[in-house]
């Protein structure tokens, strides 16, 4: 395995900000994962694990460590009941395994289509899109426990998801470095169709439509709405959803849709019940009703000019500048309506950026 120094992170992430790593290192096996955890632990020096760089804000000053990049490819299968288990290694592209898992007819990822980044970070965030999560999928966790150096194989359940959390970005921070995951998907299954957004698209189809045409219709949502990065877009610089949708009592949505009326007589809040007495609220809403609309611009950073959750780098933006924005969001929201918004991407090198 190949160490490096003064390696800049910025062109490794989507949003295309942030400073140099230290050392750096790929790992393109589990042998090459445990040796650069162990170079770390003998310098003595802190450790960050990168996978696709898409939910990432890097500090400008970088990261003053090891930042070990997982490069680990593979996709192993077998038989399970009515599906196949799908055995991923973390540094596989996500979208390229869904389109794989799709192309043979399994469902269970179709609407996660087209979300940047490698499989490693999806148990992460229990990440999510249009009616899915990867925890109804995921059977286990593949990983290297940096206390004792041993790998494990953690169950869905020992990840204890959440909306946008597990152990792995809560309680176990840092615990773990993620080596693969395991999907149990069903053959021949109908494609998840509960989202607004998909209901409405195939509204006039005569026919249910296939897993291939979901997949292609979740594709041409997220492009409509800048959430596909395409290279060469001027919204394609972004770390995706800056802020997840929050979670409120029915009480609360009540107080805030009555704040709503308030300022304009008839205006509805979007919101969804979660089944658990919760309700979400959508943050794109807040966020553009608290002054900061579609193609809202500020110097080198903005909102995109398709979806008002993804803050986008316009060109030589740096990193704090992205987090002054995001700060100035968070405000706002706060001050119109009493709402805290919590950021979706990992902050790396910053203190107290949430």
């Amino acid at each position: 395995m190949r160490l490096q120094t003064n390696i800049p992170l910025a062109p490794l992430t989507t949003l295309g900000v942030g400073g140099p790593a230290r050392y750096f290192a790929l790992a393109k096996s589990e042998t090459e994962v445990f040796e650069a955890f162990s170079n770390a632990k003998d310098k003595n020096i802190p450790l960050f694990v990168l996978g696709g760089g898409s939910n990432l804000v890097i500090s400008d000053r970088g990261w003053p460590g090891l930042v070990l990049k997982i490069g680990l490819q593979g996709i192993e299968r077998e038989p399970d009941g009515d599906g196949q288990t799908f055995h991923a290694a973390a540094g596989e592209s996500w979208d390229n395994f869904v389109a794989l898992t799709v192309s043979e007819n399994f469902a269970g990822l179709e609407c996660m289509s087209g979300i940047p980044g490698s499989v490693g970070g999806t148990p992460v965030q229990n990440v999510g899109a249009y009616g899915q999560e990867v925890s109804q999928t995921i059977t286990s966790v593949r990983v290297l426990e940096r206390a004792t150096g041993t790998i494990l194989d953690l169950s869905n359940e020992q990840c204890r998801f959440g909306y946008r959390s597990s152990i792995f970005n809560t309680q176990q921070r840092d615990r773990y470095i993620i080596l693969r995951v395991s999907y149990r998907l069903r053959k021949d299954a109908q494609p998840t169709l509960r989202y607004a957004d998909l209901q409405k698209f195939f509204a006039t189809a005569q026919n249910p439509p296939t897993l291939l045409q979901v997949r292609e219709a979740v594709l041409q949502i997220r492009q409509s709405k800048a959430m596909l990065l395409i290279p060469g877009d001027e919204d394609a610089r972004s770390a995706g959803s800056f802020f997840k949708n929050p979670m409120v009592s029915r009480e609360e949505a009540a107080r805030i849709q009555a704040l709503a009326d308030a300022r304009t007589p008839g205006m509805k809040l979007p919101s969804y019940e979660s089944g658990d007495g919760q309700v979400k609220l959508a943050a794109a809403w807040l966020v553009e009703q608290s002054g900061f609309s579609k193609g809202y611009t500020r110097g080198s950073v903005g909102i995109s000019l398709k979806h008002a959750l993804a803050i986008v780098n316009r060109g030589g933006a740096k990193a704090d500048d992205v987090i002054a924005l995001k700060n100035e969001i968070q405000q706002q929201v706060l001050d119109l309506w009493g709402v805290r918004l919590e950021p979706e991407p990992v902050f790396v090198g910053f203190e107290g950026a949430n």
